[in-house]
């Protein structure tokens, strides 16, 4: 009850819908977990290694040759921020993903407000994050257009309002609008492109915050603001080339391709590194089906295009008939890690919940951690006792 007081409290001082909290009863938990405090520099170790190598002529090369043809288009800036999920094992850390649009960063600070720590934050003190998180976006602002006047920011999505983390947005809009910057949440479908220009009704808009999991922006209802893009009449981000060059699930059979990373002149020392930390993950090849098949039980099958788990199948409970469907279709598998586990008290009775940890980054450098407790094979945030999770690193 504690933590709901404070959330909800803070859910005025930010000033959110009043039933937020009710509509999403299981988007925080009031547990934390643990870890030891060598897990925090593993992870940073991990990813300096794989930002290096994302910087890499020879891997851009390599990954943009099967992305759409806009990640070719650079518009020259990091785009905020990327979010790399980790599972825990007895070895140590697990690479599972990166995501290019990763959602709950400031939902994460949220939460360290309401427990009142300020140890998971990375890189900042989280009364800061307001500012820190402003200053992101005025990063890739000054970036590509230096003195001139940031006037309006969009925060675009798909029917924002109606979406689980639409509080996450509401936060940003927050910060940005503390720092005397216009911001509008908006549908893709509000938006026009006029005379070069992109506009929210009257309003014109100047860098957009890209929430939408459409990456290369293909879909109709996105064409004002693909053509806003293309046009570099708008600073988007994070764009369709961050999304290939990190996010695109079929770079991770390249990070975890020892023999192609060494031919690239990755040190041994980050091969080791990238070897221990990402799980060997393959193209869902027709020509290797049998091998495929033979190798199921101890693989995961993702869709290169699906997020949140949709399209997921663990290996080991896949029948034939959904086998040979995947090889039709665009997938990647991945060596089975299985997420770590905590007990949770639930209404006085323990339970097991699965968990994963994600760490936000921007410009190579981590700025904030959350854990996510979850049960079943997806992190649904709609399950007693499970949700966003504080973590908290054991003083050495």
């Amino acid at each position: 009850m504690e933590l709901t007081s404070s959330l909800k409290q803070l859910g005025q001082r930010y000033r959110f819908p009043e039933d937020w909290l009710q509509a999403r009863p299981y988007l925080f938990s009031a547990a934390k977990v643990q870890l030891p405090a060598k897990t925090q520099a593993e992870i940073s170790a991990v990813i300096e290694a794989i930002e290096s190598v994302i910087k890499l002529p020879a891997y851009q090369e390599e990954v943009l040759s099967w992305a759409p043809d806009i990640a070719r288009f650079d518009p020259g800036i990091s785009g905020v921020f990327f979010g790399y999920d980790f599972h825990l094992s007895p070895e140590g850390i697990k690479l599972i993903e990166i995501n290019s649009n990763a959602g709950s960063a400031a939902l994460a600070a949220l939460l360290n407000m309401a427990q009142a720590k300020e140890q998971p934050l990375l890189t900042q003190q989280h009364e800061h994050w307001e500012t820190n998180f402003a200053e992101m976006f005025l990063n890739e602002w000054r970036t590509k257009r230096g003195d001139q006047a940031l006037s309006c920011v969009a925060i675009v999505d798909e029917n924002p309002t109606e979406q689980y983390l639409y509080p996450d947005f509401l936060l940003f809009q927050f910060a940005l609008q503390q720092q005397g910057i216009k911001t509008v949440i908006v549908d893709p479908k509000e938006l026009s492109l006029k005379c070069g220009q992109l506009y929210h009704h009257e309003t014109l808009i100047s860098l957009v915050y890209n929430r939408l999991t459409d990456f290369s922006l293909g879909e109709p209802a996105h064409q004002a603001l693909k053509e806003a893009y293309l046009l570099d009449a708008i600073v988007l981000t994070p764009h369709p080339r961050s999304h290939a060059c990190y996010a695109d699930k079929r770079n991770l059979t390249v990070l975890s391709n020892t023999t192609l990373l060494r031919s690239w002149g990755v040190s041994e020392s980050q091969l080791a590194l990238l070897t221990h930390s990402i799980p060997r993950v393959y193209n869902v090849d027709p020509s290797h089906a049998e091998e495929l098949w033979e190798m199921r039980k101890q693989l995961f099958f993702k869709p290169v295009a699906g997020y949140g788990g949709k399209g997921a199948y663990r290996g080991a409970k896949m029948s034939r008939r959904v086998f040979n469907d995947i090889l039709q279709a665009n997938y990647v598998a991945q060596t089975f890690i299985p997420a770590s586990e905590q007990t949770v008290n639930v209404a006085g009775e323990a339970q097991t919940f699965k968990l994963d940890v994600r760490c936000y980054v921007y410009e190579s450098k981590p700025i904030g951690m959350i854990a996510r407790l979850y049960q079943g094979q997806v992190t649904n945030m709609r399950t007693p006792g499970g949700g966003f999770a504080v973590v908290e690193f054991e003083v050495p």
